[in-house]
């Protein structure tokens, strides 16, 4: 895959004792991350699911995938795993894949379960389809919170201690909203 001429363009959300918080707005190219999400949305085995929320069982608002390294990735996010990897100096080794069909569907502020990933290890999340809100505060106050618009092609990378120090999360939305789909690579243990 192709970066684009403002791939190396890196935004710096937070780089401190809490973490490191990168953002690339054009990792893609747009017509390259149309491609992806379109043949993403089609091919993909996309799963519904419930879980334990609030003392009660309630449905996940949005459709879920997951692939690991051992058990194979199909292409093309092999190729995209291999790219992150490179880039990120990271040995990715799990993709999970969200599609958010609409405005309605989202993810509560939460941060990534520290058991379920390798420490220090990032998170690389790869934004296509419709731009979506991500709100990522920190848990300590005086909260600093961030509104991070995630355009189509983006890439977010979140380091190891920022799961520490931050939630992170994508609200419902009021006004009206085409789908969204987020991939995301990590290294689990």
């Amino acid at each position: 895959m192709q970066l684009t001429l403002f791939a190396d363009r890196l935004r710096r959300l937070v780089d401190d004792e809490t973490g490191s918080i990168t953002y690339r707005p054009h990792f893609l190219a747009e017509r390259e991350a149309q491609c992806l999400f379109e043949q993403l949305r089609a091919e993909i085995e996309w799963h519904s699911g419930r879980r334990w929320m609030y003392e009660r069982e309630v449905d996940v608002p949005r459709l879920t995938a997951h692939f690991r390294r051992e058990e194979g990735i199909p292409e093309p996010l092999e190729a995209l795993r291999l790219r992150i990897c490179e880039i990120e100096g990271a040995p990715f080794n799990s993709v999970g894949l969200n599609l958010y069909r609409d405005e309605k569907d989202s993810v509560a502020p939460h941060n990534d379960h520290l058991n379920e990933i390798a420490a220090g290890q990032p998170i690389a999340l790869l934004s296509l389809g419709t731009t979506r809100l991500m709100t990522i505060r920190s848990k300590a106050r005086p909260r600093r919170v961030l509104d991070v618009e995630l355009e189509p092609g983006s890439l977010l990378t979140m380091s190891y201690a920022t799961q520490q120090h931050y939630d992170h999360g994508i609200p419902k939305q009021r006004r009206r909203l085409g789908p969204r789909m987020s991939v995301v690579f990590r290294v689990r243990p």
